[in-house]
């Protein structure tokens, strides 16, 4: 992608982009070392040599630049931990049925970035139950609600939400 093109599609998208990048920031909380526009910027530096992008319409461009910021995200997160060498990690409870049937001796306890990884392994395996997790563990929707929204019946939400606690449980006491 040329720095011009580069430049149209970042001026054509910037507010949705730095609406995206604050929430994305401060989502949970916040309390990271990145301001918005700076996430922005470090996106540009990103996507800047992409020459994929070129033609690309705007939900494809902000697809990539969505899961680009994540990715600075993470990577920042994954740094500060270094930084700290894991003494303090911030552990969260999963307080549904994947915490209360794990035989985790931390009872039901994982970091952020476990949790995240799991998630991203659920993602790549079977990607409408990661969606399932996502809006019934992250979102609290009922089964109800997560069957208007993605179309499906109630009882195929059920059997999935079974099958991705299955699978999380595994991918989480393999990394423990």
């Amino acid at each position: 992608m040329s720095a011009v093109s580069v430049d149209a599609k970042f001026s054509e998208h910037y507010a949705e982009l730095r609406r995206l990048a604050h929430m994305r920031l401060h989502r949970d909380g916040g309390g990271f070392a990145l301001e918005t526009t700076a996430l922005v910027n470090e996106c540009y530096l990103k996507l800047r040599s992409i020459e994929s992008l070129v033609d690309a319409e705007r939900t494809h461009f902000m697809a990539y630049a969505s899961r680009t910021m994540r990715s600075i995200i993470v990577d920042l997160v994954r740094e500060q931990l270094a930084l700290r060498r894991g003494g303090d990690m911030n552990m969260v409870t999963l307080n549904t049925e994947i915490a209360e049937n794990t035989p985790d001796t931390k009872a039901g306890k994982y970091d952020v970035l476990q949790i995240h990884e799991a998630l991203n392994q659920l993602e790549q395996l079977e990607p409408r139950l990661a969606q399932v997790v996502e809006l019934r563990y992250f979102g609290g929707l009922t089964f109800e609600e997560m069957s208007e929204t993605m179309q499906l019946n109630e009882r195929t939400i059920r059997r999935d939400w079974e099958k991705a606690k299955l699978l999380l449980l595994v991918m989480l006491q393999d990394e423990a």
